[in-house]
């Protein structure tokens, strides 16, 4: 542990640094800690805490736009993969598109606060078109009041901090065993929680075909968009679809059937909304298995 300190004392900057870089660029690497036992350190030590905070916020920024590029770059097909691949994939298919969709690029200003949404809203601008100096604005006072945070925090708790480091010191080689502990912890709650969400999600799907027959036939079926507006706007919609933002304000009968789509990763958003109107007592709900992305890819016709 005390070679550890060191590297802190001596390398700091380049320690928070790396560890915001990882972090904000989807890896789970604790970079708050990094940052606020950096600024414990310089406290003690008198030293200036200015270069902490530009360090911690230039990596963030960093990180944020290699997000935003790939937005930009690949658009959707990056959204979909990261949601895929997200410890927190509920909100990321929900709550992210819907606070950015209403607040936009102001949103990112608070984003490194909201669980599952930071990396994702960087994500949601490049491929919504924000300006590259529009996006470093916000994202930048992001970025500084989330670093600023961490650096407050180690000027005002540095006593305790260096009480923790001195009773980790005091541990040995126990303390590297407890820290890696706690991170294998912390993933391993967020992927119960994944878990968690995926089963609450699995029902039966319908499949591109069958929803494209029964609108061949004229059934009487209810085919509900959940996406954003933008994204509806952008992308066309099946034809006879209702766009829903909340279904309380739905007045549906419970005995039609009903097939509900997005265009988020495993049809997540519409097999939420699903469960709810199964909740409500409908009992044929269906999500399209892949959503608009698979009705696109096979050629089905869309209304504009």
């Amino acid at each position: 542990m005390e070679a550890l300190l060191h590297v802190i004392e001596v390398y700091g900057l380049w320690v928070v640094f790396l560890s915001v870089l990882l972090d904000q660029g989807g890896l789970p690497v604790p970079a708050y800690p990094a940052i606020i036992v950096t600024a414990a350190i310089a406290t003690d030590l008198s030293e200036p805490l200015f270069p902490v905070l530009a360090v911690a916020t230039l990596a963030a920024i960093l990180a944020d736009l290699l997000w935003y590029v790939a937005g930009k770059r690949f658009g959707a097909a990056v959204l979909r993969q990261m949601c895929r691949l997200s410890l927190s994939p509920d909100s990321c298919v929900g709550l992210t598109k819907r606070i950015y969709a209403r607040w936009g690029a102001p949103s990112l200003i608070v984003s490194k606060y909201i669980p599952g949404f930071a990396a994702v809203a960087t994500t949601l601008a490049g491929e919504t078109g924000t300006s590259v100096r529009r996006f470093v604005f916000y994202d930048g006072i992001g970025a500084a009041l989330w670093a600023g945070g961490a650096v407050a925090l180690g000027v005002v708790f540095h006593n305790a901090v260096s009480a923790v480091l001195l009773e980790l010191e005091s541990l040995g080689h126990y303390a590297l065993v407890l820290l890696f502990a706690g991170i294998a912890t912390f993933i391993g709650v967020k992927w119960w929680q994944r878990y968690r969400f995926t089963m609450h999600i699995r029902m039966s799907r319908i499949s591109v075909d069958e929803l494209w027959e029964l609108i061949e036939k004229d059934a009487d079926t209810l085919i509900l968009d959940v996406r954003t507006s933008e994204h509806r706007a952008k992308q066309g919609w099946i034809h006879g679809a209702i766009h829903v933002r909340d279904i309380s304000q739905l007045d549906l009968d419970p005995e039609k059937e009903v097939v509900v789509y997005c265009d988020c990763p495993n049809e997540a958003s519409a097999a939420v909304v699903a469960k709810k109107l199964k909740e409500k007592g409908f009992s044929r709900v269906r999500p399209l298995a892949g959503g608009i992305e698979a009705w696109l890819a096979q050629g089905r016709p869309i209304d504009r």
